[in-house]
């Protein structure tokens, strides 16, 4: 009989410990690239995975072209080792970046493209990662560019925006509607700077918030929300489930999702 109290006891222990955590939302790093259907990083298929998953968001790199043009692609650079003479988006023209198909045949989108496929199912928000530029003209042109076409695309309650150059955040704060969440990356400023630079929230790599797990709190105490990437590891997601954060950028959302149900039982179905 003491035995079945004391089972009893541990497991409602460690219930009650569970059921103190909040759950994040679960945001699909450059997609939900994993999923069978898909395979490459950014690619239309990739967004669709994530739209179908009903991940809060699904993350993608935004930059642009020598010519002017906004195209989705991970990391600035056309992934296919065919491409490599031709790979760098902002060295080249919108023509060059998409005549070459990726690895599953799917092409480089342009962010209109992908705009229209995100309006289709709005719940998922498109997080736009915007690219580091070679000069601040540049990067205002860019941000420019990107608040415009999300304008025309009726998107601005549906899109949020990252970037690790402070002067894109100062852009960015400037031109953006008032409403629009905009997320610092690069991880060395405190969030009292990251506020003052008319940001919404720090989203820093895990490393950075498990050296110094103060930002978290005092992130909150200011207001701001936050997010951490790119964590993939069950040991890291635990941490960060455990410490509070409102986010998890992850490439692999299953995994984050399936810790969540276990560690946060009172989240809403």
């Amino acid at each position: 009989m003491k035995r079945i109290f004391l089972a009893a006891l541990a497991a409602f222990t460690v219930l009650s410990v569970s059921a103190q955590y909040k759950a994040p939302q679960i945001i699909a790093n450059a997609g939900f690239h994993k999923h069978a259907s898909s395979g490459v990083k950014n690619s239309m298929s990739a967004l669709k995975a994530a739209q179908k998953a009903k991940f809060y968001g699904s993350e993608c790199d935004v930059n642009l072209t020598k010519d002017g043009y906004v195209l989705v692609v991970q990391s600035g650079w056309h992934p296919h080792r065919k491409a490599k003479p031709k790979a760098d988006v902002q060295r080249s023209t919108k023509e060059k970046m998409l005549e070459i198909p990726y690895t599953n045949g799917e092409y480089i989108c342009t962010l209109e493209q992908y705009l229209k496929r995100a309006a289709k199912k709005p719940a998922t928000k498109l997080i736009l990662d915007l690219k580091n530029q070679a000069n601040p003209q540049r990067e205002t042109e860019l941000v420019e560019s990107v608040l415009d076409i999300v304008a025309r695309a009726g998107m601005q309650e549906n899109v949020e925006y990252l970037a690790d150059h402070p002067w894109t955040c100062f852009e960015l704060a400037k031109k953006a509607p008032k409403e629009s969440k905009i997320q610092y990356l690069a991880g060395n400023y405190d969030p009292a700077y990251v506020k003052a630079m008319g940001c919404s929230g720090i989203d820093y790599n895990f490393k950075v918030l498990k050296k110094k797990k103060g930002w978290i709190k005092q992130a909150h105490k200011l207001g701001l929300t936050v997010n951490v990437w790119t964590v993939n590891k069950e040991e890291d997601i635990r941490w960060c489930i455990q410490n509070g954060v409102d986010f998890i950028t992850t490439d692999d959302p299953v995994l984050v999702k399936n810790i969540i149900k276990e560690m946060c039982p009172n989240k809403k179905k």
